[in-house]
């Protein structure tokens, strides 16, 4: 973006779009960091499954792409690397005890941003007349709905846990 101004609807969009494969991209690491930190067996399989589910909205982005003739292009997404970032540094500053509640509130973070991206990538598809790459978008959009549920719902029950038999 540096130099290229940005200057039509369409060329903003591109460019989000490629700022949320790179934030795909980025989590479909940052997925497999959190299964290695975290210490539950149920909460590993949970990631390991995230991470094909990711793999699949890659997909999803990258046919967005070439639903609306643009080559596949990848841009900063300046905010996941300050998530993941945040969720490394803490993982490392923590007791091995507490960990699995620093990688399930990164999860949420993590989550929560990605659905504002893709209610912000939505809105924008449906202005442009873009209804393929709509369906594709809030298919990604309905996966991070769903994921943010897994990780609340795990949360409700093993934040708990862990902080009364630390306290």
């Amino acid at each position: 973006m540096f130099g290229d101004k940005i200057e039509t609807p369409r060329e903003l969009f591109t460019h989000k779009l490629g700022a949320a494969l790179t934030m795909e991209q980025k989590v479909l690491g940052m997925l497999a960091e959190l299964e290695q930190a975290t210490q539950r067996a149920e909460l590993k399989e949970k990631f390991r499954h995230h991470a094909g589910e990711t793999r699949q909205q890659i997909q999803n982005l990258e046919q967005a792409f070439r639903a609306i003739g643009a080559e596949v292009d990848d841009k900063p997404c300046p905010a996941i690397e300050g998530l993941e970032k945040e969720g490394q540094t803490l993982i490392k500053q923590t007791d091995e005890q507490l960990v699995d509640v620093v990688v399930l509130g990164a999860a949420a973070e993590t989550e929560h941003h990605e659905i504002a991206v893709y209610d912000s990538l939505i809105g924008q598809a449906e202005a442009l007349g873009e209804q393929d790459v709509v369906a594709l978008l809030q298919e990604n959009l309905e996966i991070e709905e769903h994921t943010l549920q897994e990780v609340e719902k795990a949360a409700q029950q093993i934040v708990p846990q862990v902080l009364t038999a630390t306290a």
